[in-house]
């Protein structure tokens, strides 16, 4: 039974998984917007409100530039934290619910769903 078990797996090893999830994150910030299968754009949207309100948190604190690059790095790659930090003020109005998930027509090739994950 799969009891109080969070995430998805992918089929995927751990360090698979962490390292798709790291790249779709630093994708997403960088870009905008990222097409992907639905249930990885799904387990994004999680991982990114959490990104961005631990970003929010810490330049409301005050916290130093590096200090914040240094909460968040385990996360995202450095490129991306610093196009995150740079356009924080976007997210400023509002508290959560970051992003959204379109979902959109089937992979041609063997039919998965497919869904548009942007920043609202």
């Amino acid at each position: 039974m799969k009891h109080r078990r969070k995430g998805r797996k992918f089929g995927r090893i751990r360090a698979q998984r962490t390292a798709l999830m790291r790249t779709m994150l630093g994708s997403l910030i960088i870009h905008g917007r990222i097409v992907t299968t639905e249930a990885k754009a799904k387990e994004l949207k999680s991982r990114i409100d959490r990104i961005i309100t631990k970003a929010k948190r810490g330049k409301k604190q005050g916290d130093q530039q590096y200090v914040l690059v240094r909460k968040i790095q385990k996360d995202i790659p450095l490129v991306a934290v610093r196009a995150l930090i740079k356009d924080l003020d976007r997210f400023a109005d509002r508290e959560s619910g970051y992003t959204r998930v379109v979902k959109i027509a089937p992979r041609s090739s063997d039919c998965a769903k497919m869904a548009l994950i942007e920043f609202v």
